[in-house]
């Protein structure tokens, strides 16, 4: 057994994505819901083992409280400071991990498998939970510039100094220039999620051959998705970050490391 440990968790799509895995390779086992409020996660995580779960995966608000309570973490997820999988060992013991940073990279190179981090300067908005896993993944992919661009100025500094170079904080007055020149926006906030406002943001003096990545999957396409595809910039939502960040959970989990197909994309994208 293995599931998401959330609160609220009913949203979530992990248990279609895991469960449609599961029979498609003929593995015996099933992936739960768990609702779990945050007083309860050390229990919860503890009783992982007794209960015969392989392991679970965390969503919202528990990814960084579980850091405390697993017994090992991988260096990405330390560096990210956050877990969103965590694996029961033989003993019993807990090993945490962090794939969203690797759904992320393979969402980017499914859209353009000739993508690479170094081609050019990176702008990333945002400085919460998303971006650290986004940052970290560029910077792991050999990113050589990357303007990190935040409302709130002292967090993008903070960050700025924590991971130190490739990064620079840009300062939100200055977003609308900073995109001269840039390969690559990524938008990591939840403006423009639905039921949120759109990002205040123009796109005048971003190159045409920028690519143009948006973290939402809901909605598919978010205002500045939309923007970018009119003006002629590639676009990629966070649907496939979804997706792939789910994969290398599945393996370490049920020991088969699943793909990413048509109809596992067309039966989640039905539900958004």
């Amino acid at each position: 057994m293995a599931g998401v440990i959330g609160w609220p968790v009913m949203h979530s799509r992990s248990p279609k994505i895991h469960n449609f895995w599961l029979a498609r390779y003929g593995v015996t086992g099933t992936y739960v819901p768990l609702a779990i409020r945050a007083e309860g996660l050390p229990a919860a995580l503890h009783a992982l083992a007794a209960l015969g779960f392989a392991g679970c995966n965390l969503t919202i608000p528990h990814k960084q409280a579980a850091v405390a309570i697993v017994d090992r973490i991988d260096p990405p997820a330390r560096r990210i400071g956050a877990i969103n999988c965590v694996v029961v060992a033989p003993d019993g013991s807990l090993d945490g991990y962090n794939y969203d940073g690797f759904g992320y990279i393979q969402s980017i190179l499914e859209a353009d498998s000739a993508w690479r981090a170094d081609a050019g300067p990176i702008v990333v908005l945002g400085a919460g939970g998303g971006a650290r896993a986004v940052l970290v993944s560029l910077v792991e992919e050999g990113a050589q510039e990357i303007r990190l661009v935040n409302r709130s100025p002292e967090r993008a500094q903070a960050l700025a100094r924590e991971f130190g170079p490739p990064i620079e904080a840009v300062a939100w007055k200055e977003r609308h220039a900073g995109l001269a020149g840039a390969a690559m926006l990524i938008n990591t906030t939840s403006q423009g999620m639905a039921g949120q406002p759109a990002l205040d943001l123009a796109l005048d003096k971003l190159p045409v051959s920028a690519l143009v990545s948006d973290i939402i999957y809901i909605p598919r396409e978010t205002p500045l998705l939309a923007a970018a595809r009119l003006r002629g910039n590639r676009s990629v939502n966070g649907l496939g970050m979804l997706l792939h960040q789910a994969r290398p959970a599945f393996q370490a989990w049920f020991g088969v490391l699943p793909e990413v197909t048509a109809e596992l994309r067309a039966m989640i994208d039905a539900t958004i």
